[in-house]
């Protein structure tokens, strides 16, 4: 099973580098190089540890969501489990850190059905989180909020779709269809109880105040990358608000990771912004490497010391 996940992930690195180089060929290379090689190494460890403090925080949201439905896993091995599901970050909508779900199985006899849920939950909670900071953002910066009215609308519609079991089953059957998450619908499927527990007031709320928290953390550790390269005419939020609308707009295009549409988004609204188009480019393949990739790699060492996926 490990061997088919690296597989997966060396098909979607080929892929992600040839769409950077598709961004780095209409560029203006002189530019980009001379931006590049002046990354300054001093905010090097700030935007490593602002990223790696983000992944804690979601590790607390998970904690509490699994002593929510009476999961008790040892802290150390828990943590493990769940930086081992980066390494599968790079799916449509992350769907793919179901592997959790499977991992917990494995390990400790937790039926998926008991943790697949919250791992749906994790996604409505992230999503809602980016929605807040970027309304927050851009409306303090007077930009238009377009973005993430239309993700709200859509947000509000999945609640509404998981308080209805008949189009809750319709739509599990959509996602038989999507190859890598196929064989999890069935436990999931049965864990609509599960779902209906997580999604009370309390537990909504402070997912939500600790989603906020980690696209404040992510964001602010992409600030940080464009600091490294000498921008410093952005405000902090207006970064920060860049980058968690980039990736709303990545998860719903449903491509693995939003590869090209995440980074271009983020270029587009850097552009935007007054920053050169190529430069611009450069930045969005630049903070996802830090924001994503780092988070995969970390994941892949992850799961190996927890042992990986048995057959």
């Amino acid at each position: 099973m490990t061997s088919k996940i690296i597989s997966k992930f060396l098909i979607g690195l080929v892929i992600s580098i040839g769409v950077y180089a598709v961004f780095l060929l209409v560029s203006d290379f002189n530019t980009i190089y001379s931006k590049i090689t002046a990354f300054d190494p001093y905010y090097l460890p700030i935007i490593l540890v602002l990223v790696s403090s983000s992944w804690c925080v979601l590790f607390l949201r998970w904690t509490i969501l699994l002593k929510n439905n009476t999961i008790s896993i040892p802290h150390r091995q828990s943590f493990l489990i769940y930086i081992a599901s980066f390494s599968m970050s790079a799916t449509p909508g992350q769907l793919g850190e179901l592997i959790k779900s499977q991992l917990l199985k494995n390990k400790f006899d937790v039926p998926v059905t008991k943790t697949a849920p919250l791992v749906i939950i994790e996604r409505l909670s992230d999503l809602t989180g980016a929605i807040i900071v970027s309304i927050i953002g851009f409306w303090l910066m007077n930009i238009n909020i377009y973005v993430p009215i239309i993700a709200s609308v859509a947000l509000a519609l999945i609640f509404l779709l998981l308080k209805s079991k008949k189009m809750f089953n319709k739509t599990l059957n959509l996602i038989k269809k999507v190859k890598f998450a196929s064989k999890l619908v069935d436990p999931i499927a049965e864990s609509f109880d599960t779902i209906q527990l997580t999604l009370n007031k309390k537990i909504l709320v402070i997912s939500t105040a600790l989603s906020v928290c980690f696209w404040l953390l992510i964001g602010i550790s992409s600030y940080f990358v464009l600091r490294a390269v000498g921008i410093d005419n952005l405000e902090i939020i207006k970064v920060v608000s860049i980058y968690s609308s980039s990736i709303i707009v990545g998860a719903a295009s449903l491509i693995p990771g939003g590869v090209g549409v995440a980074e271009g988004s983020i270029a587009g609204l850097l552009n935007l912004s007054g920053i050169n188009l190529s430069v611009a480019l450069a930045l969005g393949i630049l903070i996802r490497i830090f924001t994503l990739w780092y988070g995969v790699v970390a994941g892949f060492v992850a799961l190996k010391i927890s042992g990986g996926l048995s057959d």
